[in-house]
């Protein structure tokens, strides 16, 4: 989870990265089917974060158990 608690840099990267792919998906209409619930609920900036935190929390499970990212996994979870 990001927090306050944790590093700002890194939480300040994730959020921008996050916001990116927010700004992607809805200029070309294509987000994950999570995404776009998340959106139709929330603001993008509330939605930046809970992504931010979601790719936090798949590269953490990443690297703890070294395996590779498999977006099956991901959709699944």
């Amino acid at each position: 989870m990001i927090t306050r608690a944790g590093d700002e840099a890194l939480r300040s990267v994730l959020v921008v990265g996050a916001t990116s792919v927010i700004q992607h998906a809805l200029r070309s209409g294509k987000a994950s089917p999570w995404l776009a619930a998340l959106l139709k609920r929330k603001s993008p900036k509330l939605a930046a974060v809970a992504l931010a935190n979601k790719t936090a929390r798949i590269a953490w499970k990443m690297m703890v158990t070294g395996e590779a990212y498999s977006a099956k996994s991901a959709v699944a979870a």
